[in-house]
C-alpha cells in the first residue's frame, strides 16, 4: 500500500498569517482567517471568508459544478474596476462532511487575480 492509498485526498488547515486578494489595482480580500485546501493532484488553495471580500466585488455566477469530494460549488464574477473575470471566483455553501471547513469560504482563480500570503 503507497503513502498515496492511506493519505486523505483532501486536507484543510487554518492560516494565520494574512492573505490578500487582488485583481488589477483593487483589494478584493483581505483576512487573516484563510483556510489552505490541499486536494491530491491539484494545487493548493487558499479560501477566505466571504465577510473578507470587499463589498461589490462579487457578482454571482449561472455557473453551478459538483466535486464528489467537496460537494456543489456556485461560482462568481470578479469585479476589478471596469473589468470583470468571468467566474474566477467559487463556494460550496454545503460541502461534504470531510471539508466543512470550507463552508461558505471564497477561492479565486483566474490568471489576473493574485492571491498572496504574507509570511
Amino acid at each position: 500500500m503507497s503513502a498515496q492509498d492511506t493519505e486523505p485526498r483532501i486536507t484543510t488547515q487554518a492560516v494565520s498569517e494574512t492573505v490578500s486578494v487582488s485583481a488589477d489595482t483593487r483589494l478584493i480580500a483581505n483576512t487573516r482567517r484563510a483556510v489552505l485546501l490541499n486536494e491530491r493532484g491539484y494545487r493548493p488553495k487558499l479560501y477566505v471568508p466571504r465577510g473578507d471580500v470587499a463589498a461589490g466585488a462579487l457578482i454571482e455566477s449561472d455557473t453551478r459544478t459538483h466535486c464528489p469530494y467537496k460537494g456543489d460549488a456556485r461560482y462568481f464574477h470578479v469585479v476589478a474596476g471596469d473589468r470583470t473575470y468571468t467566474d474566477a471566483a467559487w463556494s460550496y455553501d454545503e460541502p461534504l462532511a470531510d471539508v466543512a471547513t470550507i463552508a461558505g469560504l471564497i477561492a479565486f482563480d483566474h490568471p489576473a487575480i493574485r492571491v498572496d500570503q504574507q509570511r
